[in-house]
């Protein structure tokens, strides 16, 4: 632990030293300096930070400067405080990007439990869009599914599911899982394609996911195949930015 808060301290000095002649409260001040650290990897998930009192030293603030600081981070989901230990960077979960696996499979793999609210369980016909991805003609019969995903009981992703209406015989046989749902019907896809892009949060999607309007998120479509080829799901998902770390294995192949 000594260890740990030792190389946090000489991470942070010049970092945080806030510019008294900036209008900017001192407090959002060091909350942004923090925040900086954390987005450059310069302290990593799972360290320690100095002590309140540390802190005041590195910084020349107040105490109460330093606890409206960390309390704001702590609202973010950047920082957790664990009792008689301190204050933490909070863990982001890992996520591969190469394997075919649905948000309740990658939540019990890290031993967390899943859960959903759901927004929208029903049959519709596509869009020109959704039918473009399915390769389907527009207005042709669809499912739909859209649901808050939750972990251990903290939202953590949005997700809108789309899937051709023969794959399943009624939304109703959908429960924690779509993957275990079209598996039990022998449509479990096979392969498939994802894309990530860096966003904001619009004020609804903030609203679900109890984070700040504007707030970073990962938006991630995911288009999904059977074995003879035929597209049997598309999926747009929001991930809350602050929760989730997506890993990729990479290989050398070559000049």
């Amino acid at each position: 632990m000594f260890k740990t808060r030792f190389a946090v301290m000489h991470a942070f000095p010049k970092q945080l030293t806030p510019n008294l002649h900036d209008a900017t409260p001192l407090y959002r001040q060091l909350a942004t300096h923090i925040r900086q650290l954390i987005t450059d990897e310069v302290v990593k998930s799972g360290q320690a930070l100095p002590s309140e009192r540390e802190l005041m030293e590195i910084t020349g603030t107040s105490r109460v400067t330093i606890r409206k600081a960390l309390e704001q981070l702590i609202e973010e989901g950047l920082l957790v405080r664990r009792q008689g230990a301190g204050t933490f960077i909070a863990p982001g979960r890992e996520q591969s990007g190469q394997r075919l696996t649905g948000f309740s499979a990658d939540a019990k793999s890290r031993g967390e439990s899943p859960s959903s609210v759901w927004l929208v369980k029903s049959c519709a016909k596509a869009t020109e869009d959704e039918a473009k991805h399915l390769g389907l003609n527009e207005g042709d019969a669809v499912m739909r599914f859209s649901r808050l995903r939750l972990s251990d009981g903290e939202p953590l992703a949005i997700e809108h599911a789309v899937i051709p209406e023969s794959a399943l015989p009624s939304p109703d046989v959908v429960g924690d899982s779509l993957y275990q749902a079209l598996r039990e019907y022998g449509k479990h896809p096979k392969q498939g394609t994802q894309k990530l892009r860096a966003s904001l949060a619009s004020p609804i999607e903030a609203g679900l996911l109890t984070v700040k309007e504007g707030s970073e998120v990962l938006r991630i479509e995911r288009q999904t195949y059977l074995s003879d080829g035929s597209a049997v799901e598309y999926t747009r998902s929001v991930y809350r930015g602050d929760k989730y770390v997506f890993v990729s294995e990479l290989q050398d192949v070559g000049s």
